[in-house]
């Protein structure tokens, strides 16, 4: 087992989770909620990372994050250093590939509350954020806790995207996936099964907890 590997892993996926969790529920219960004609172009953008090639995003990001762009250059300033192969580039992508993941279920959860439910508690004098911290958050808490649950597993198992973006740094962007790959192409079978039994007990564990949480959702 690759425990550096291992540990990077679950560093990224919780600093995925941590700032996707805000972002995804402003952004989950906008569109539960919108009615603007925007929404289905927002829906899209959101989707996107599902269907295009890692290696696509993998370029796009590449090209983005480097030190001929713009965008590269003020973040390198901004950060005190590189991007591109640094763990800082593989939070970027993480965030990146992991919106959709982050955003569907939760929005599910918010549309699964009734317009009324909302309008009674401004009636009876709740602000909008007392109606969300006392209502719409225990209603949709579950929806929540499966985003961020396929955030984890997805994160763990990103592949494509990562090495593009961060290579194979021992300790810096080789994640548990990646070191699977390297085993592989030194054919150090042994050790690259154990790993991927690892990952497939973590993914086998995180689409339990979604499937417990959804059947655990109040309906409104």
């Amino acid at each position: 087992m690759d425990w550096p590997a291992l540990a990077l892993s679950l560093k990224l996926g919780f600093w995925t989770c941590a700032v996707l969790l805000p972002l995804a529920i402003l952004l989950a219960r906008w569109l539960a909620t919108t009615a603007s004609p925007s929404k289905p172009w927002i829906e899209a953008l959101v989707m996107l990372p599902l269907v295009l090639p890692p290696t696509v995003i993998g370029y796009y990001l590449l090209v983005g994050l480097g030190q001929t762009s713009w965008l590269g250059r003020a973040l390198a300033t901004l950060t005190g250093g590189d991007i591109l192969f640094s763990f800082k580039g593989l939070l970027i992508a993480s965030l990146l590939v992991n919106i959709p993941f982050a955003v569907q279920p939760m929005q599910r959860a918010f549309e699964a509350i009734k317009p009324n439910i909302r309008e009674a508690a401004w009636v009876s004098g709740l602000s909008r954020w007392d109606t969300f911290r006392r209502i719409e958050w225990p209603l949709a808490w579950p929806g929540v806790a499966s985003a961020l649950a396929l955030v984890l597993a997805h994160t763990m198992g990103e592949f494509g995207v990562l090495l593009l973006v961060g290579g194979s740094i021992p300790g810096e962007t080789r994640t548990l996936s990646i070191s699977i790959y390297d085993r592989l192409q030194a054919f150090r079978n042994d050790e690259a099964a154990i790993m991927s039994a690892a990952l497939l007990v973590l993914s086998f564990v995180a689409l339990t907890v979604v499937h417990l949480t959804a059947r655990r959702r109040p309906h409104a």
